[in-house]
């Protein structure tokens, strides 16, 4: 009976620390950037967007196609960054214990 009490009581503290990693993670933001810092995408803990930056000089309407890539390459930028965050809390509030194979974190 004592092992289920513990196993109780951690699962309660795990989930507590998982709910202040969420709130953590909502809160944080994460900048990516491409094309030499002249677009930059700032994404929350989530990984929703919050600001982009784009640099004067891009907005030549003969440069759409190229501003377009920059923007979607600050942003998967920004979203590696968001996972990796993500996948270092995990390990915090999990205590280092190893999630199976494909689990991530609820965004």
């Amino acid at each position: 009976m004592k092992n289920i009490a513990g196993l109780m009581k951690q699962a309660s503290q795990m989930q507590q620390k998982m709910q202040e990693m969420q709130a953590a993670l909502e809160q944080a933001e994460v900048e990516g950037q491409s094309g030499a810092g002249m677009v930059t995408v700032v994404l929350s803990g989530k990984g929703d967007m919050r600001r982009v930056k784009v640099d004067p000089k891009l907005a030549d309407p003969g440069e759409m196609e190229m501003l377009e890539d920059l923007l979607m390459a600050a942003h998967a930028d920004a979203r590696r960054k968001v996972e990796a965050m993500a996948a270092e809390e995990m390990q915090k509030a999990t205590g280092g214990l190893q999630l199976p194979p494909g689990m991530k974190l609820p965004f």
